[in-house]
């Protein structure tokens, strides 16, 4: 077999043009370990001390093809194509597979993933509940966020303290609290899980029986958030209420004047936190009144307080520097286990959500070494993942048993598990089409609709539309502003030369097509095959699910399977099989490309014989098999 360096391999592909150029790894300057190799080797020796206090036998490193195929799935989030699968088999090079990671990071597959990862924890949607308003820029905000590997510190303070425009790619994070508008306290209490670990809904109602929540503390957290208005909505009230009546209610004044409540007033979020908020009405204990208002108070971590006795107005950036940093080891071993379970299939400590201080867990030198890495790392997720994946605990072989240890990983190879309704699909996609990733993420559609269609196309977007409206002083001026645009569209019609072309990019990231997950409609339809595979709903924090039915099983045998891969002769899987000279050949290509490995002396003979038997039927046959197995729905 003929050896070549692993860049020098996927140069030679990216000349043939079947792969999406990428800046790709050099050699390294000098046999020295880099940071983040040193960091990786840290946790391999925390892992070996595990086996050795438990005494358990140190687990083999998994085969070339299984690696190949983890490395994908849990990288990018796809299975490698034909092609990339191919090479790296093919490749007699001691560095290849630390060569690979480094090569899958720097892909646009990375952020893909990734953005599925942030869709589900943060429950992103594209329309909001009761109302003509849209999710697209907040969508298109932590799209861009994920591109540009932007910290997670940051992320989460731009997230938690967001004011302002909600079109403005500025301010499009307001979209994390317009999300949840009217429902402000079950808002806070995702972000308590979602950024702290911490479950606190129960306190909304009653102090928590199982912890040490008070329902007073509760509400002094959520005094932080009150106030979430949106931008001088107010000035537009009294004209609003005019053109609802009903005779007016169905007028294309009060249709265009929708546009403003719904999708530019309503996408916007006043104020910065009021820092006091009254408690309700069947407030309960001893300790406070009904009605008593009372301060924003941190409860746990660096106390932090703000004043009972007037709104002191930066409530939302005092809670997210609280979060991001007067927590101690909580923030970084939130997310440092979040991107263990991502990387490894299981948290160090589960649920991943429920934050368990490093000396009260299984192994406290490893808890403790997690999150001080995320920090030195500066919360860049990519890095840190990378030290996790170059471990040579990423690379054990595959273990079928339970993790041993109750809550948690026990280190002892990776658990089998079914892949995400996001990487079948991709994975799916990629047979069907190739590399996914050549298509551009989806671009944030900014014209304004009125009755589901376009206007003033090409001459006003809504980012300058919100702009001009948040900018009114008014009530005169905000009724001045709606007829001048009632006039402007009655006159600029809804048909502009740039229309149809607009109207085509848009249309390529309909439910129906063959793209990546995370350029797809967010939540899919229902009858969607990401929803009958356990996609979340995007209702609730991680409501993803990865268990099987019945409705599966028929999707895959007479849906996407049959009619995108098995019954197209030009589906990308089968043009591998274009200069195979013999069955076996076409065989062995078939099983790299679906499974990403050879096939056994066993299977050869087996199918070699459908093959040759059956023809083209026989490899439809073959086709068929390979992806409805469960080796290609489960990861090892």
């Amino acid at each position: 077999m003929k050896t070549l360096p692993l860049p020098f391999a996927l140069r030679c592909i990216l000349g043939c043009g079947l792969l999406a150029p990428l800046p790709l790894p050099a050699a390294p300057p000098s046999p020295a370990a880099s940071p983040l190799q040193q960091a990786a080797l840290q946790i391999d020796q925390q892992v070996a001390a595990f086996y050795r206090n438990r005494k358990l036998p140190v687990p083999a490193v998994t085969d070339d093809a299984t690696f190949l195929r983890r490395a994908f799935l849990v990288t990018i989030g796809r299975i490698p194509t034909s092609e990339e699968a191919l090479m790296f088999l093919e490749i007699d090079d001691p560095n290849k597979r630390a060569q690979l990671i480094e090569y899958l990071l720097k892909s646009p597959g990375f952020s893909s993933h990734m953005a599925n990862w942030a869709f589900d924890l943060l429950r992103v949607t594209d329309r909001q509940a009761d109302s003509n308003a849209t999710g697209a820029p907040y969508r298109h905000w932590i799209r861009q966020a994920m591109i540009s590997n932007m910290p997670w510190d940051e992320f989460s303070r731009k997230l938690v303290s967001a004011t302002g425009d909600g079109w403005s790619q500025e301010t499009a994070a307001v979209g994390y609290y317009t999300r949840d508008r009217g429902m402000p306290l079950d808002n806070i209490a995702n972000t308590m899980r979602v950024f702290l670990g911490s479950r606190m809904e129960c306190a909304q109602c009653h102090d928590d029986p199982f912890g040490t929540t008070e329902r007073r503390d509760f509400y002094q957290l959520a005094a932080f958030t009150q106030g979430q208005e949106p931008v001088r909505r107010n000035l537009m009230q009294p004209l609003w209420d005019e053109l609802n009546e009903d005779s007016r209610s169905n007028s294309q004044e009060t249709r265009v004047a929708r546009i403003l409540w719904d999708r530019v007033y309503g996408m916007s979020l006043g104020g910065t936190g009021d820092g006091r908020i009254p408690l309700p009405p069947d407030y309960q204990y001893r300790d406070a009144r009904p009605g008593e208002i009372v301060a924003a108070h941190t409860p746990f971590g660096k106390t932090v307080r703000m004043s009972d006795k007037r709104d002191e107005g930066d409530g939302r950036k005092q809670l997210a520097d609280w979060i991001t940093n007067r927590t101690a080891e909580r923030f970084p071993a939130v997310i440092a286990n979040r991107m263990w379970k991502r990387v490894m299939g299981r948290g160090l400590t589960e649920p991943a959500d429920e934050f368990v201080a490093s000396a009260e867990t299984h192994h406290p030198p490893l808890a403790a070494l997690l999150p001080k890495l995320m920090v030195d790392l500066k919360y860049n997720l990519r890095d840190f993942q990378h030290v996790l994946l170059l471990t040579r605990t990423f690379q054990f072989a595959t273990n079928p048993n339970p993790s041993s240890v109750e809550a948690g990983d026990d280190f002892h190879g990776r658990k089998i598990e079914r892949l995400s309704a996001e990487q079948i699909w991709d994975s799916l996609v990629t047979l069907a089409k190739g590399d996914p990733d050549k298509l551009p993420p989806r671009p944030l559609d900014d014209r304004i609709y009125l009755d589901g269609k376009p206007v003033l196309t090409g001459s006003k977007t809504m980012p300058q539309l919100s702009k001009e409206v948040l900018a009114l002083e008014s009530e005169s001026a905000v009724r001045d502003y709606v007829s001048k645009l009632v006039k402007e569209i009655r006159d600029g019609g809804s048909a502009s030369a740039a229309q149809p072309a607009m109207m085509a990019d848009t249309a390529a990231y309909r439910a129906d097509a063959l793209i990546r997950a995370s350029e797809l409609p967010s939540p899919v339809p229902r009858e969607h095959f990401l929803y009958q595979f356990g996609a979340s709903d995007r209702q609730v924090v991680d409501g993803a699910s990865r268990e099987a039915n019945v409705g599966q099983v028929l999707a895959l045998m007479n849906g996407f399977v049959q009619r995108e891969l098995v019954n197209r002769p030009d589906a990308h899987l089968y043009q591998c099989l274009r200069d195979a000279g013999t069955s076996s050949e076409k065989v062995r290509r078939l099983y790299i490309t679906i499974l990403g490995r050879p096939p056994t002396p066993a299977e050869m003979k087996l199918m070699t014989e459908e093959l040759e038997t059956r023809g083209d039927a026989g490899c439809r046959n073959i086709v068929s098999a390979l992806v409805m197995s469960s080796e290609f729905l489960f990861l090892q």
